[in-house]
C-alpha cells in the first residue's frame, strides 16, 4: 500500500467541458480529486465552475512560449512547499514533464507521465527518462518499451454512456465512425470496405462524424467527398461534422457497429463505443485489451474489413446485444475513470482517500 494521497498537481492542456477533444479531462478529474486531499490543476485554459470542491487551478495562458512557459513554473513553484506526500502528473503532452523536472525531482515528489500515442519523438524520450513511472492505457499505446510503464486502461465516464436499448430486428446494418478527419485514421479503408460489403449483399449505411483542426485535415476530408461518389457510396454515406459530447451517447445508441481504423494509439472512441455496448472492428492491436481476436483487420485491408461487416450483419439483434455487454463489463472492470485514478496514483506510490475540505480557485 502506498502513502496516502495528499495533494496532486495535474498539468494538462485544457479544463473546458466544451473542448472536442478534451473536454473528457472533467470526468477524469472529477474521480481523481475524489482520491486525494487536494487536486491543483495546470493548465492554459480553466473553466472554474467546473473545478471539484476540494480542486484550485492556475492558468499558464500568455500571448507568447515565454510567457507561457514562465507562468507554468510560477503556478508550479508556488505549489512544491506542499506537495510532500503528493505527486505532479503531467497529462498527454511529454514536454509539461520535461518543464516540470528540474523543479519537482531535486524535491523528490513523484513525477509521473500519462501518454497514450503511437508517436515516438525526442520529446517523449526525454519525459519517460525525467519521470518517476509512465502510464498509459496498454503496452501497446506507449510509443516504445519502458521499465517505467504501468498499464492503467482507458479513462471511460461510464456513467456518461447507458447501455443501449433494444435493438429493433430488421434494417440496414447501421456502422459509425468517430474522430479527426485525418490520414492517420485511414478513412479510405473504410469506405473501401462499405462499397465492398454493399457488392457482396450487406445492406449497411456509413455515418463518419468527427472535426478537422488544421488545413491538412480539411484537405483530407475534401478528398474523402469523391471518393465516396466514385464507389458509388453517396446514398449509404454520410460525412458529418464533429460531434459533441452531449450528442456522442445519441449517435452510439442509434449505431449497431463502429469501425475505428486509428493508425495508432488505445482510442477513446472505442473504449466509449464499448460502454455503449455496441460491437467494435478496429484495426489497432493497441485494442487488444478488449476486443476480441476476430473483430481485428488490417489497417488497410478493406477486403478484411468487408468480411467483418458481412459477419456482425449476419448476427441477429440478441447476439450483437451479447457482444456489446461483454464489451461494456470489459470497459467497468478495467477501463473507467475510477480505475484510471486508482492507477495514477498507484504509479505514484500513493493511495487513495476521501476527497479533502472545499478550497477555492483562482
Amino acid at each position: 500500500m502506498g502513502r496516502r494521497a495528499t495533494k496532486v498537481v495535474f498539468v494538462t492542456q485544457q479544463f473546458d467541458p466544451d473542448h472536442p477533444a478534451l473536454g473528457t479531462t472533467i470526468p477524469q478529474l472529477a474521480a481523481l480529486a475524489q482520491r486525494v486531499d487536494e487536486l491543483v490543476i495546470v493548465a492554459d485554459a480553466i473553466v472554474p465552475e467546473r473545478l471539484p470542491p476540494n480542486a484550485r487551478a492556475h492558468s499558464f495562458r500568455a500571448p507568447t512560449k515565454l510567457g507561457r512557459g514562465l507562468r507554468f513554473y510560477a503556478a508550479l513553484a508556488r505549489e512544491l512547499n506542499g506537495l510532500r506526500g503528493g505527486a505532479v502528473i503531467a497529462h498527454m503532452c511529454p514536454v509539461y514533464a520535461v518543464l516540470a523536472a528540474p523543479l519537482v525531482r531535486p524535491a523528490r515528489i513523484p513525477l509521473v507521465l500519462w501518454y497514450t500515442h503511437w508517436k515516438d519523438h525526442w520529446v517523449v524520450r526525454l519525459a519517460e527518462r525525467l519521470a518517476t513511472a509512465v502510464v498509459s492505457v496498454d503496452r501497446l499505446s506507449f510509443p516504445f518499451a519502458s521499465r517505467k510503464l504501468l498499464a492503467t486502461g482507458q479513462a471511460i465516464d461510464v456513467a456518461h454512456f447507458p447501455p443501449r436499448g433494444p435493438e429493433p430486428a430488421g434494417g440496414p446494418l447501421r456502422v459509425v465512425v468517430l474522430g479527426r478527419y485525418s490520414p492517420a485514421k485511414g478513412l479510405e479503408t473504410v469506405l473501401r470496405a462499405a462499397a465492398l460489403a454493399l457488392d457482396a449483399g450487406v445492406d449497411l449505411r456509413v455515418e463518419l462524424h468527427g472535426p478537422a483542426f488544421n488545413e491538412l485535415e480539411r484537405k483530407y476530408r475534401s478528398g474523402l467527398e469523391p471518393l465516396v461518389d466514385n464507389l458509388g457510396l453517396r446514398d449509404v454515406v454520410e460525412l458529418g461534422d464533429a460531434v459533441g459530447r452531449d450528442e456522442l451517447p445519441a449517435v452510439l445508441a442509434r449505431s449497431d457497429v463502429l469501425v475505428n481504423n486509428a493508425r495508432g494509439g488505445a482510442d477513446r472512441i472505442v473504449y466509449e463505443a464499448a460502454a455503449s455496448g455496441i460491437p467494435v472492428l478496429a484495426s489497432n492491436p493497441a485494442h487488444e485489451n478488449l476486443v476480441e481476436p476476430d473483430a481485428f483487420f488490417g489497417h488497410e485491408d478493406a477486403e478484411a474489413l468487408a468480411a467483418r461487416l458481412a459477419e456482425v450483419a449476419a448476427l441477429s439483434p440478441a447476439e450483437r446485444a451479447a457482444r456489446g455487454a461483454e464489451l461494456r463489463e470489459r470497459v467497468l472492470l478495467g477501463h473507467s475513470v475510477d480505475s484510471w485514478s486508482d492507477g495514477l496514483l498507484r504509479a505514484a506510490g500513493l493511495s487513495s482517500t476521501a476527497a479533502g475540505g472545499s478550497v477555492g480557485s483562482r
